[in-house]
């Protein structure tokens, strides 16, 4: 099965679940969290709501040591990857990485920076396997909670939260960076559901960005070797 032919199919079944005539695995309810929350109480009702102060905590460790040399960034596109992969050089000194927050395996990072794929500024989650350190312009959060690192992280690709950021925040002096404080940023609301949903519709989300991967990756190699796409 292709690729457009799935992501239809999957279209087809989140319509389902929000109109209420589809008993689809727990997977479907995550697609459009916002969408289901407003149009099926039935749902709704089964999902705990959490403030993210409460499954969540700042990191505000610093490399004051100078040990960890490994700087990160987070981009909307690529998730948390190594500055100089990102940049094509290294932005940070050595110099300066004394005050920047040390980002463990399984981390959060919030990037204000805004842009059309970020209208509010990407959250991503550090999945390198590595510890690194990461810029006080950004906001790290690790988990303290029972709640599925992977569930959350295929949360913040959706848009269930940018309602909340722009409710209570704004784009800040610098039209290309949003501003909201700790305080109100981690009074974010986050639906919670069972854990066993919590690690089924991580999965299933997972597997699907795999699928998504592996068809960008045999197409490429098609254009590469076929003149007619050259």
């Amino acid at each position: 099965m292709n690729l457009a032919i799935r992501e239809n199919a999957k279209h087809r079944n989140e319509k389902l679940v929000i109109s209420g005539n589809c008993h689809c695995p727990p997977s479907f309810r995550y697609s459009r969290l916002s969408m289901i929350r407003q149009t099926s109480r039935k749902y709704a009702s089964a999902w705990e709501q959490r403030k993210l102060g409460e499954i969540a905590d700042k990191v505000t460790e610093k490399n004051l040591d100078g040990n960890i040399t490994e700087v990160l960034t987070n981009s909307a596109e690529y998730g948390v990857i190594n500055q100089t992969e990102f940049f094509d050089h290294a932005v940070a000194k050595e110099s300066n990485i004394a005050g920047y927050y040390v980002i463990a395996p399984g981390d959060f990072v919030y990037n204000p920076r805004i842009s059309a794929t970020a209208p509010v500024g990407p959250i991503r989650r550090n999945t390198l396997g590595i510890h690194g350190v990461m810029s006080p312009l950004y906001t790290v959060f690790r988990l303290t909670d029972a709640v599925d690192g992977t569930y959350l992280s295929h949360f913040f690709k959706t848009n269930g939260w940018h309602g909340f950021m722009k409710l209570e925040g704004n784009s800040g002096a610098r039209s290309d960076r949003f501003s909201i404080g700790d305080a109100t940023f981690f009074e974010m609301p986050i639906p919670v559901p069972s854990s066993s949903e919590q690690h089924a519709i991580g999965s299933f989300f997972s597997r699907l960005d795999d699928l998504i991967t592996l068809h960008q990756r045999k197409r490429l190699s098609i254009r590469q070797r076929s003149p007619v796409w050259s």
